[in-house]
């Protein structure tokens, strides 16, 4: 079958679609990988056939310009609690119609939606899998009778959150229902003469990489699938220093230790943290960019600085990571059984975060409040790795992950679906 796989163009979410990808081709399937030029790239190194649409998105311009008030509508936990009572319709309104001005509509412009739905026009795809922040590839399907299945890479905390806001809409009077999202993808399926169906935006089903723990329990269909490691044009390079085992506990520092370019400045800069850390009896690894370590003082012999690494390399020998709660980050370490300390701030970092400390496997550090200092990352730090609890709670999840089916193990199962979803031919809105 012909396989259309979309993600926007950002390394982060793309790399969780790679695996599948894999796995339909080595299965026999035709796979084309659809996104903005500013992907191709990523693409092709990955060893996939890209097709670029449209132009390039402008989010990270919209979404800075819109800071901090953006981030702070979503910083609040309650957001993230298994407690729908408290998302209340002022909130869900103002939240929906933030994400779908800000972010979804800026990721899938009306460019790449437009040449995404002709590519699709013209070669008629089985199926197409779609990142679930990429309603162009939902689109796409929609107007030419394709089945789509959303593939996540992280707990259904957006779309689950949009369920409770429908729910709320439909307790208040007719003209409050309004929902920005849908409203959207309305117009934007009507400017290709189709309608609008409930499959837009959660797919004909979902394709879930959380381990059983972490996933949201859903009436929706859902093809569980373990989740495989994939780090992007990082190589996978194993350095002679990994090739013996540490003489005393490993732990790695990845992304959050530096201040990025989201409007966030809330965990302590990396030379302080490197220097903090360092006081604990272990080896630490820490990935810093070249341009970011000219700025770091003088570190102990136990600190390793490095560029780049690919994280399912390092973490197998690590006694516990550091990072900010990125669901890449979360879930190699999940699957490698690595107790974690996770400085998580914003949406569905948050949520992990908390999980992983309810499970034992970790420590959700929130840097609001009192902030991550670095004495208090350190403290933080040397409990995970006194404690052999936190390991046994890692092992947990990792057993829950290595039971799930791998990608190549659910291909059968999307061929099936497909055949159950896909439109008779001719019978798309475009042909």
């Amino acid at each position: 079958m012909k396989v259309l796989v979309t993600a926007f163009a950002m390394d982060a979410h793309f790399n969780g679609v790679v695996p599948l990808a894999w796995a339909l081709r080595a299965a026999g399937h035709d796979v084309r990988v659809a996104s903005q030029p500013a992907l191709t790239d990523s693409i092709t190194r990955a060893g996939l056939t890209a097709v670029p649409v449209g132009t390039d998105h402008q989010v990270q311009a919209t979404m800075g310009a819109m800071a901090p008030g953006v981030f702070a509508l979503h910083r609040n936990p309650d957001y993230l609690e298994n407690r729908p009572e408290l998302l209340d319709l002022e909130f869900l309104e103002a939240s929906t119609s933030m994400l779908t001005a800000a972010f979804y509509a800026q990721i899938n412009n009306d460019s790449m939606i437009d040449e995404m739905v002709d590519f699709a026009a013209w070669w008629r795809p089985d199926l197409v899998v779609w990142e679930p922040f990429t309603f162009a590839g939902a689109v796409a399907a929609q107007v030419t009778g394709a089945a789509q299945a959303r593939l996540l890479w992280g707990p259904d905390l957006f779309l689950r959150v949009h369920d409770r806001f429908q729910q709320v809409l439909h307790e208040v009077r007719a003209e409050r229902r309004d929902d920005a999202l849908e409203e959207w993808l309305t117009w934007t399926l009507e400017r290709h003469g189709a309608a609008f169906g409930p499959e837009v935006i959660s797919g004909h089903w979902t394709i879930d990489q959380m381990p059983p723990s972490v996933r949201f329990a859903t009436a929706r269909p859902t093809v569980p699938m373990r989740f495989v490691p994939y780090n992007g044009p990082v190589p996978a390079v194993v350095p002679p220093w990994l090739r013996a085992d540490p003489g005393r506990p490993r732990v790695l520092l990845t992304q959050g230790i530096t201040e990025r370019s989201t409007g966030f400045t809330g965990l302590p800069r990396a030379g302080e943290l490197l220097a903090s850390i360092a006081e604990l009896d272990a080896e630490v690894v820490a990935t810093v960019k070249a341009e970011e370590r000219e700025g770091l003082p003088p570190l102990p012999g136990n600190v390793r600085v490095v560029d780049s690494l690919s994280l399912h390399v390092v973490l197998p020998s690590c006694a516990a990571v550091v990072h900010h709660g990125g669901a890449g980050t979360w879930a190699t370490a999940a699957l490698h059984g690595v107790p974690q300390l996770a400085l998580a701030w914003q949406w569905d970092d948050v949520f992990r975060a908390g999980q992983l400390e309810k499970l034992g496997a970790g420590i959700f550090l929130p840097p609001h409040g009192e902030g991550a200092s670095a004495g208090r990352v350190r403290d933080r730090l040397a409990q995970v790795l006194a404690e052999p609890s936190f390991r046994q709670g890692a092992a947990r999840i990792r057993a829950e992950m290595l039971r799930t089916p791998a990608p190549g193990a659910v291909v059968p199962t999307l061929e099936q679906l497909t055949a159950r979803h896909r439109a008779p031919a001719g019978q798309g809105v475009r042909h």
